[in-house]
């Protein structure tokens, strides 16, 4: 019961930091997220059993908290990116709300409840053990973000909220469609249960399947859906890009592989189809990169590279599920620390984001430019957990169109090329993360005054980049890849096909 009371605390913090003085209010919510964070490590070594909270007649079901190690996963991401991104927020937000002539102290009030909701309910999203209260916690995160977008953001900031709250309600409505489907064949709309006699979904019928998949790919988003994307994280205040990007749209990953791990054979009917859409949308997005003069809309288009690593993950049997996981990890670390520098340099540079006009920038701040490194390290798979999930993915295409024997087995030049697509797919990342950087802060400097910042724009981007390093090794490495094995369906020895 320890963990449920440890999830409720950022529930509780979010109705009382607004009571608060913005330092008080911010470090308060900070803690919120890092004991959860504390308490899913200790899950992690030592396990916690699943938490049953009610259950409602069908086709609603048992109501409960799951505690696996792909929830665990998901949730040691949201809390530690969570409660750094909230540190970071401290002195960008006051100068976002003088940028904007409103009151500090009352605006911050609005925005600290807007934002402990946000990230607490993407929190409680990947321990529901219901669909209905997933679906619940994903509206919520939906509309947190969209007012976080529409009170702070720049340009055209309301336009901009609502497209984003529009594709994200179609999104939703299509899911809610497929979920509903799902709890009407099945009678329930249970994930787990705490009670072996208790029902739970056992199928996903391909109608259904194809609602929630649909839904999901806009959420993501990738290759066609992505059109809101570049818009709604290059406007959002930066600390909501921090979470918007890693963390929120991710998640439409995290209700794939709970669908999958339900019932594979859908993704096993267009597998093929899938990938391929997954690989062009990763190598056109990743290409996209370079064209772009805004730093902020510039990793709006790798989140869209990046995210089709996790569709084609999906793809990909026991190991690319494994992949998806870690990969999911892997993009937030990356991608809270990069959208935290280009709102570091934002704070500290007059709102400059226009790359043309950058250059040189590590002579003036050099602690967000080493930040920004370990982002882009993550992202390009080097020395940080990403590297664990490029193996398995690269692994998993293996196992499924290369093993003789595979359903899905093409032969050596079949499983050569899909290879050959995937490896270049990762290489891209590496290759636009270091031209960014060479574009950004290093070349002939503009300014080489070296300006005093605020620790709070960089010591969090280094403890979320130091996390994402000791990830790669044993103890964490080991028992979060060994606990992820374990799982039916999911492991190296799952019997999905």
């Amino acid at each position: 019961m320890m963990m449920l009371y440890f999830l409720l605390l950022p529930l509780l913090v979010a109705c009382l930091a607004p009571l608060l003085a913005p330092k008080k209010a911010t470090y308060l919510s900070s803690l919120s997220f890092m004991l959860p964070f504390f308490a899913i490590l200790y899950c992690i070594f030592n396990g916690c059993a699943d938490i049953h909270l009610t259950t409602f007649s069908p086709p609603i079901g048992e109501i409960s908290l799951n505690f696996d190690f792909i929830s665990h996963a998901f949730g040691l991401t949201i809390c530690i990116v969570s409660a750094m991104v909230a540190l970071f927020a401290l002195p960008y937000m006051k100068h976002r709300f003088e940028e904007m002539e409103l009151s500090v102290e009352g605006e911050f009030r609005k925005y600290i409840f807007l934002y402990d909701l946000y990230a607490a309910s993407m929190l409680w999203l990947v321990y529901s053990g219901n669909l209905i209260l997933l679906y619940v916690f994903l509206e919520i995160a939906l509309i947190t973000a969209f007012l976080l977008i529409y009170f702070y953001g720049y340009g055209n900031r309301r336009w901009v909220g609502q497209l984003y709250l529009i594709w994200s309600l179609i999104a939703g409505v299509l899911t809610l469609a497929g979920f509903l489907i799902i709890g009407i064949n099945n009678d329930t709309l249970a994930l787990f249960s705490t009670d072996e006699n208790i029902k739970v979904i056992t199928t996903v019928g391909k109608i259904a399947w194809a609602f929630i998949f649909v839904g999901m790919v806009i959420e993501l988003p990738v290759l066609g859906p992505h059109v809101w994307l570049p818009w709604a994280h290059a406007e959002a205040p930066t600390p909501v890009s921090a979470l918007l990007s890693p963390l929120t749209v991710g998640l439409a990953g995290y209700v794939l592989l709970r669908i999958a791990l339900i019932d594979y054979s859908f993704i096993v009917t267009y597998r093929n189809y899938i990938l391929a859409y997954a690989i062009l949308s990763s190598i056109y997005a990743g290409f996209s990169v370079f064209k772009q003069t805004d730093f902020k809309r510039l990793l709006a288009y790798s989140t869209v590279s990046q995210m089709g690593y996790m569709l084609a993950a999906l793809c990909l049997g026991p190991f690319g599920l494994i992949g998806l996981v870690i990969q999911y990890m892997s993009h937030a670390f990356g991608k809270s620390i990069l959208f935290s520098s280009a709102g570091g340099i934002i704070a500290v540079h007059h709102g400059l984001r226009d790359i043309s006009k950058m250059g040189g920038l590590h002579d003036s701040i050099p602690t967000i430019s080493n930040a920004a490194v370990i982002g882009f390290l993550n992202l390009g798979g080097i020395l940080t957990v990403g590297m664990l999930g490029e193996f398995f993915i690269l692994r998993g295409v293996v196992d499924t169109f290369l093993k003789s024997g595979s359903p899905s087995f093409l032969g050596w030049t079949g499983g050569l090329a899909i290879i050959l697509a995937v490896i270049f797919m990762f290489i891209l990342s590496v290759w636009y993360g270091f031209y960014t950087i060479r574009n950004v802060f290093y070349g002939k400097p503009k300014d080489t005054k070296r300006l005093e910042i605020s620790g709070y724009l960089y010591v969090p981007l280094f403890i979320i980049g130091i996390l994402s390093v000791l990830l790669l090794f044993p103890p964490l490495s080991t028992a979060l890849i060994q606990g992820l094995n374990a799982m039916p369906g999911l492991g190296l020895g799952g019997v999905m096909p």
